[in-house]
């Protein structure tokens, strides 16, 4: 006897969540219905899981003109400059199919950037893989990164920045977190809220077809098993010559104030876009997909409705204007659709061929969406993980260390991604990729912005809320050692299977961190995503907070530090406290040891306030600042000979000085012997000769050390 499954149970919908939209419509819902509550009710689009603590993170600070729920967050700059930003996952789709995974979340990250009115100008990449001695993990890492530079380079939007980790638990799972940045002026500025009874509804960009039906709302809101490399259809294809012409298309649209309202279509297309753009605004709509371009013409109604083919955006114009959009899009070679009219609501109407196969209150979709407030509780084998600390033996070489952790790729020089991605589009490119943090100057002023994203998954899974804090603390002092403040957060939560008590405990954790360390900073978190359900066969991935850090600064330096930049004679500085034999989660203990063990030191939030000021003050004074972060300051001292082509000299360091973690810490190179800073400062060494002489400690060439620092990624991926 064979058993059929119910239509809601196989779109994933739970029988309470089913129940939940009969009592709203107040009868059974017709299949398009269900396929438009399914994709909207999956917890990639409402954050169900997590929207009970996402309220912690504050927004309120003068500068901020659009805080979380619009497609972007936007910042003020002065002088009628904004800035718009924000961070999505795609996760799930890079794995099973990495090209067009990644490229699709760099293009629909620029959407979400450009609906807010922004020029998009720069993108950051913050990556999670398994180890690169896998063949299927180098795989899929070298289809990630082409798939970000084959659509970023091709859209022509410069890929700035961003970070790499490599670990067991994203062998199955890896992470791909994109950001961008936009920039406009006040009057620029769109929201994507409906408004006038009447106003027509235009479906602008690439043809609607079956790529990406349960794509990023679906496949980013269940667990992976075995074998579901399979789903490839469910994958996006991107276009990023249409996506090109869409930018600039919108960007004269809200040029010539045509747009009322607009929205990308992403997750859950058609469902989400003239839901939310008529929900927002109070209002409703009447659409007809019979009007809808398509790529393929047997498709169903929920089929359309729940379609994530790419490069499409809604826009609400005033029927007037209808003419002047249509003729637009069609001198950039963009197919333009009338699809529907906005109604006085609340009412979403859906239509095809003459029958109304959807009706359904437009603002229940998002705003009567399930809310779980899941049960959370800490792992009991923490105790013993906290109880094994871990120590360095005094009697070790610094220079053997660093031959093993130079080669470890999550340390090496990352230019083997870089050198895909064309950093210098637009020429607004001051800082490029390969220091703390990039900058960028602001054409025609004296102002620039500094951008970093920032993770530390395997510091975070030995305690969320410690290693969540000092990501926030570690960003900042990036985007300080260029000369900028700290101006705005945008952040990317990836975790396991929230359905997990011990997973909710660490995502639960990880936002208190992160937001006390925010508020502790002055920085208004602006926006988000969330991206749960990130478990293989039944392993979760460490948990794995991302935070994209916005600064700020007006003026530039104008010599910005570089970690090229130091020279022989110049003195060798050290800011923030006094190493704390920081080393759970370390470097050396991780590569060095294989372990993963002990308790992170916790942050002084007063004192991070100082040191992240004093960087931002130092850097319009010095040549060289430099975060000391993974590998302590043998690493960081390593990275800048290697980068400037001189050797050094640090004596009275011990091994555990000099391969400890403990955060709010960076190095300045440059000329005197005196330096005055209101954080701790101490002289511990001089640039000059050809060797990393660390004393008694150890010591190795500077040669050696940069052959193997440069070979770290490409010897694995040869």
């Amino acid at each position: 006897m064979t058993t059929t499954t119910p239509d809601h149970i196989a779109l994933g919908m739970t029988d309470e969540e089913y129940d939940h939209v009969v009592e709203i419509l107040g009868r059974t819902p017709m299949a398009a219905e269900l396929a438009m509550y399914s994709v909207m009710w999956s917890e990639h689009c409402s954050y169900k899981s997590s929207r009970a603590h996402l309220g912690r993170f504050n927004s309120d600070q003068p500068w901020v003109v659009v805080g979380p729920g619009e497609n972007a967050g936007v910042v003020d700059l002065g002088d009628g400059w904004l800035a718009a930003l924000r961070i999505e996952s795609h996760n799930h789709p890079s794995y099973v199919e990495p090209y067009e995974g990644a490229a699709t979340g760099v293009g629909g990250i620029l959407r979400d950037v450009f609906t807010m009115g922004a020029r998009p100008i720069a993108v950051l990449d913050p990556l999670r893989f398994g180890p690169l001695d896998d063949p299927h993990n180098r795989y899929l890492f070298e289809g990630v990164v082409s798939g970000i530079a084959g659509y970023g380079n091709a859209v022509g939007v410069p890929t700035v920045g961003g970070e790499v980790e490599f670990a067991d638990r994203f062998a199955k799972n890896p992470l791909v977190n994109v950001m961008a940045l936009g920039i406009l002026k006040r009057e620029q500025l769109v929201l994507s809220a409906a408004s006038g009874e009447g106003n027509v509804a235009i479906l602008l960009g690439n043809a609607t077809g079956r790529d990406g039906i349960g794509g990023a709302s679906i496949l980013a809101s269940a667990s992976f098993e075995e074998g579901d490399e399979a789903k490839r259809p469910n994958v996006q294809v991107g276009d990023p010559f249409e996506e090109k012409k869409l930018i600039e298309a919108c960007l004269e649209l809200y040029d010539r104030g045509l747009v009322v309202a607009i929205q990308d279509l992403g997750a859950a297309g058609i469902s989400c876009a003239t839901s939310e753009i008529a929900g927002n605004g109070g209002m409703g709509m009447d659409v007809d997909l019979d009007k809808v371009h398509l790529r393929e013409h047997d498709m169903t109604p929920g089929e359309i409705l729940m379609s994530e083919s790419q490069e499409r955006m809604l826009a609400i114009v005033t029927p007037e204007n209808e003419p002047e959009v249509r003729a637009l899009a069609e001198r950039w070679e963009i197919e333009a659709s009338s699809i529907g009219v906005v109604t006085r609501g609340p009412q979403l109407r859906v239509f095809s061929e003459g029958e109304l196969v959807a009706e359904v209150p437009a603002a229940s979709l998002a705003d009567e969406a399930p809310l779980y407030h899941r049960p959370a509780e800490r792992p009991a084998s923490l105790d013993a993980v906290w109880a094994d600390t871990p120590t360095v033996p005094e009697d070790i070489d610094v220079g053997d260390v660093l031959r093993i952790l130079l080669d470890d790729p999550a340390i090496g020089d990352r230019s083997w991604i870089s050198s895909q991605y064309d950093h210098m589009l637009f020429l607004n490119t001051v800082v490029e990729p390969g220091h703390d943090g990039s900058l960028l100057r602001i054409k025609d002023t004296n102002k620039g912005m500094a951008l970093s994203t920032d993770g530390d998954a395997l510091r975070t899974w030995l305690d969320p809320r410690r290693g969540a804090a000092r990501i926030v603390f570690e960003a900042a002092l990036n985007v300080a050692v260029t000369g900028a403040r700290p101006y705005a957060v945008v952040d990317n939560l990836n975790f396991g299977n929230p359905e997990e008590p011990e997973v909710m405990w660490q995502f639960i954790e990880a936002v208190e961190g992160m937001a006390w360390a925010c508020d502790e900073l002055d920085v208004p978190v602006v926006g988000g995503n969330v991206s749960f359900y990130n478990q293989t066969d039944g392993v979760d991935i460490y948990p794995a907070p991302v935070v994209g850090m916005l600064g700020f600064c007006d003026p530039m330096p104008e010599r910005p530090p570089r970690l090229d930049a130091a020279a022989a004679g110049m003195s060798i500085w050290v800011v923030g406290p006094d190493p704390e034999h920081d080393f759970a989660g370390s470097a050396y203990d991780r590569v060095v040891n294989g372990e993963l063990r002990g308790r992170p030191a916790d942050v002084d939030g007063d004192l991070g306030r100082r040191v992240v000021s004093a960087a931002a003050t130092l850097a319009f004074e010095q040549p060289v600042l430099h975060d000391i972060s993974t590998g302590g300051l043998a690493v960081a001292l390593a990275e800048i000979a290697i980068r400037s082509g001189v050797g050094l000299h640090v004596d009275d360091l011990s091994p555990a000085q000099l391969l400890d973690e403990t955060p709010l810490r960076f190095i300045i190179v440059g000329e005197g012997e005196e330096l005055d800073s209101f954080a701790p400062v101490r002289k511990i060494g001089r640039i000059g000769g050809s060797d990393l002489d660390f004393g008694p400690s150890g010591s190795i060439p500077l040669d050696e050390a940069a052959t193997i620092w440069r070979d770290a990624i490409p010897r694995r991926m040869a």
